[in-house]
């Protein structure tokens, strides 16, 4: 059996990247949104394309962002709660 701590050390997980916790509803929900973003980008002049980009960008940013410290919060969780276990007579 391989280390979990290993295969994360080594990137063999990417939990932001696994796209087995995709529900049915969340990759319906994608399509919608890929959808709307093209229509969008379609009826945008120029100017507007850039201002949306930048935007996208930031989203994107901030969102990467947000992952980590929900992944690093819900980690910690999980420790305490193991611990905790382990401890507790």
């Amino acid at each position: 059996m391989k280390s979990i701590i290993n295969e994360l050390w080594h990137g063999n997980i990417i939990p932001q990247e696994d796209s087995r916790t995709n529900s049915p509803q969340m990759k319906e929900l994608l399509n919608y949104m890929a959808r709307h973003h093209e229509d969008l980008e379609k009826s945008f002049s120029e100017e507007q394309k850039e201002v949306f980009e930048k935007f996208h960008d930031c989203w994107s940013e901030y969102m990467s962002l947000a992952e980590a410290a929900i992944f690093e919060y819900a980690f910690k969780l999980g420790m305490q709660i193991a611990i905790e276990t382990m401890t507790d007579k």
